[in-house]
């Protein structure tokens, strides 16, 4: 049997040996809208549980936009554009709008990276600066959450007047589901928190598992800390198998990411009716599987 895998830019193909019952299993593909420009447009301007993105700018006199860093397939280089658009349109100067690219504890994006993430226009004309984790004077303690971690979040996001996150929603290992909250944490955290969230605290407790907010503690404490860095806006998307854009979620942080996850649920989601004897499977290709750590 011959199978093509996604892995790194170009694919992969296996040639898998006779005598044994093969089942190919693959992430239902919600369809592509067919106007993600128009769809994005609304969602900005008429966007879930909030006022309308140029209004909620008005009077703000800094903004700072966390995005994905290279190991996510986020399209920040054609949401951004429009959220900028609206930003400036309120009468936020260029210059006081910072782009920080959300590295967690990865390493700095490249300067050739962010040109691909952003896009080389944003690159050339805006502040655009990694966070890193490791620089623990460039964060602002904002206290404990209600169970203890210590939350140390990227200065530049905390000290904003309008604080945005643009990302995409799909299953995650540990958080049920990615985006919103997790472009604030562990995105833009400090090393202490981070480590904290990434602790057996968290990582044994068997309501941390994918494809699943309700109930999960590492989803609740993210949106604790999240909510005490003023997060006030997201811009998430879900891909389709091709990465084109299937839905566009904008507005409040956890009402317009919950309107997300329950898309990706419905639309997205594949369950196996029994447990496979062997998987082979794959990271769905670069950038995903980028480093030894992502591909897992």
């Amino acid at each position: 049997m011959r199978v093509d895998v996604a892995f790194g830019r170009k694919g992969l193909r296996l040639d898998l040996p006779a005598g044994f019952a093969y089942r190919v299993l693959e992430a239902r593909s919600a369809q592509p809208l067919p106007d993600a420009a128009g769809a994005l447009e609304a969602a900005l301007d008429e966007p879930i549980g909030t006022a309308p993105l140029a209004r909620l700018a008005q009077g703000r006199r800094s903004v700072a936009i966390s995005v994905c860093d290279i190991t996510r397939p986020a399209p920040n280089a054609f949401v951004l554009p429009k959220v900028l658009e609206r930003l400036e349109a309120a009468g936020i100067p260029r210059e006081a709008i910072t782009i920080l690219i959300a590295t967690g504890l990865h390493r700095p994006d490249t300067e050739d990276e962010i040109r691909e993430i952003v896009g080389p226009e944003v690159a050339a004309r805006y502040r655009v600066v990694n966070h890193e984790a490791r620089k623990k004077d460039s964060h602002r303690y904002l206290g404990e959450t209600r169970s203890g971690t210590p939350v140390f979040i990227d200065e530049r996001f905390v000290a904003a007047d309008l604080h945005i996150t643009l990302g995409f929603i799909e299953p995650h290992l540990m958080l049920g589901y990615s985006g919103g909250r997790k472009l604030v944490a562990p995105g833009l955290a400090g090393e202490e928190t981070i480590k904290v969230l990434h602790s057996p605290r968290f990582m044994r407790d068997p309501r941390t598992h994918e494809g699943s907010i309700e109930g999960n503690p590492l989803h609740e404490e993210l949106l604790e800390i999240a909510r005490m860095a003023g997060h006030d806006f997201i811009v998430d998307v879900a891909l389709a198998r091709d990465r084109r854009i299937a839905g566009v979620f904008a507005g409040d942080p956890e009402q317009a990411h919950r309107r997300g996850v329950e898309f990706v649920s419905r639309v997205m989601l594949e369950e196996l009716d029994a447990p496979a004897d062997a998987v082979i499977t794959t990271s769905a290709g670069y950038p995903l599987d980028l480093t030894y750590y992502q591909s897992i």
